[in-house]
């Protein structure tokens, strides 16, 4: 029999701090990186982040609900991820 927890932890900053990561990456990625291996880089990086999801989350130490975090710590690290390329590949086409 499981016992309920009386005051759950809170797993969003988990899920956020990652995001976070995935921003960082992204940005010095597309900073340091040439145009012919940017997104090469930025493969590696999301790896990195889905690595960095399951350690946060497990250790968290919440069984409840694991999955959907690892799942929301990476889809989100995706959509920022290509965010940023997508700037970054916009602005390497503008004329300057």
């Amino acid at each position: 029999m499981a016992v309920p927890e009386l005051a759950p932890r809170r797993t969003l900053g988990g899920v956020i701090a990652v995001w976070v990561v995935a921003a960082v990456i992204g940005v010095l990625v597309g900073l340091l990186a040439g145009d012919e291996w940017r997104a090469q880089w930025l493969a590696v990086g999301l790896g990195g982040c889905l690595i960095l999801a399951f350690a946060i989350q497990l250790w968290g130490g919440r069984s409840q609900g694991f999955t959907e975090r690892v799942a929301a710590s990476a889809l989100g690290a995706l959509l920022v991820m290509g965010v940023i390329s997508l700037g970054f590949g916009l602005a390497s086409i503008v004329p300057g």
